[in-house]
């Protein structure tokens, strides 16, 4: 699923709800940079997190 991410797309941290809403930065080798409203920018590892998207942003 997150390789579907592309930037401009907003997501969710599905274990870090109090992070907020997220927009993908950029999605390069299963990487993908996320600007979330509360925790600022974050570099998560798509193998290990699949983050969720937010399509009612």
């Amino acid at each position: 699923m997150n390789s579907l991410l592309e930037p401009g797309m907003f997501v969710r941290h599905p274990d870090r709800p109090d992070w907020g809403l997220g927009q993908v930065q950029s999605n390069i080798g299963g990487r993908v940079t996320v600007n979330f409203e509360h925790a600022g920018k974050v570099v998560i590892d798509s193998r290990h997190i699949t983050l969720q998207p937010d399509f009612g942003a």
